[in-house]
């Protein structure tokens, strides 16, 4: 058995903890976890490799906790946005929205999808976090299903989750393979006009599906 680092000497363990999840998403976007390199890490993030070793083990440790990390963060905006106080229909605009939007703001978190289904997610299959994180999620989405049901807007019987793979893969599949469809049909996929096509024709797909009695 390895035995841990003897706690570093830091005035604000918080911060240098949060510094080395920000160098390592960098790193790990960059690189994937193959490439990525702890002492590359450690100089991002101004910190010596002790520290960084303390507070998460071992490149994978620190790969599992980027991973936890970016999913909390996704998952507070999607709670911001109260979806269950919303009317359905406008409920599930709102999470199309978001979902295409954050992916927008942050093709980090998509980089690192890619390697952790690269790797065939052991990581994720290890953390409790993760699936934590999703279950209140899951919810969330049934309630508004449920409520749309009621109101005799939404079709019965829509698996949550299979629901919101689905807005997700319209959203990454589009973003993860921009370049090589911009290439076959000859446009730019993330002009502006594209982008706001894209939304309205994910909105309008899956709106169709809910509403198709």
């Amino acid at each position: 058995m390895t035995k841990k680092p003897d706690k570093p000497i830091t005035r604000d363990p918080e911060k240098s903890r949060a510094n080395i999840l920000q160098a390592a998403r960098i790193e790990f976007a960059r690189c994937g976890l193959g490439g990525a390199r702890v002492d590359q890490i450690a100089k991002i993030a101004g910190i010596n490799k002790r520290m960084l070793y303390y507070y998460f083990g071992n490149k994978d440790g620190l790969f599992c906790a980027v991973l936890e990390a970016n999913y909390a963060h996704k998952r507070d905006s999607e709670k911001a946005l109260a979806l269950e106080q919303e009317e359905p229909v406008e409920a599930i605009r709102k999470l199309i929205a978001l979902t295409w939007g954050y992916y927008l703001k942050h093709p980090e978190f998509l980089t690192l999808l890619n390697s952790a289904n690269l790797h065939q997610a052991k990581h994720l299959k290890k953390s409790k976090e993760v699936r934590k994180m999703h279950t209140p999620f899951v919810s969330m989405i049934k309630s508004v299903l449920d409520k749309g049901v009621s109101q005799k807007v939404f079709k019965k019987d829509v698996d949550p989750a299979q629901l919101y793979i689905s807005i997700a893969g319209l959203a990454y599949f589009y973003l993860s393979n921009q370049y090589t469809l911009s290439a076959i049909f000859g446009r730019n996929l993330l002009a502006p006009t594209a982008r706001k096509e894209r939304l309205e024709h994910m909105t309008d797909v899956v709106l169709s599906y809910l509403t198709n009695k």
